[in-house]
């Protein structure tokens, strides 16, 4: 039995370390069909983001569009969508969070 500070015992900490990256690897997995939606502009703009930080759906109300104003619809939708991935990247986050216990492991995200 291999033996590291402390008197840990390495295999065991090993087989722990792949259990939690698989469990880790499977919350990304389930994270990533997740989706969310954010709403901006007064629900003038609608947008649907996925765990794997894809923009999956918009939606544009027709009273935003005004052809004398493209830069206020242009805000909204910029708006929107760096809301909607902000929002699933905190998500991805929290479930990676609670799997580890709060560790911040490198290169996870």
């Amino acid at each position: 039995m291999a033996k590291g500070y402390g008197g840990m015992d390495l295999n065991s900490l090993m087989a722990q370390a792949k259990k939690m990256q698989k469990q880790i690897a499977k919350a990304q997995e389930e994270a990533a069909k997740e989706v969310v939606e954010v709403s901006v502009g007064g629900g003038m703009v609608s947008v649907k983001a996925n765990g794997a930080g894809e923009v999956v759906d918009i939606k544009i109300s027709k009273e935003i569009v005004d052809p004398e104003d493209i830069e206020t619809m242009e805000d909204l939708i910029l708006s929107g969508v760096n809301e909607a991935l902000r929002k699933s990247k905190a998500s991805m986050e929290e479930k990676i969070s609670a799997l580890t216990g709060g560790l911040n492991i490198p290169g996870m995200f």
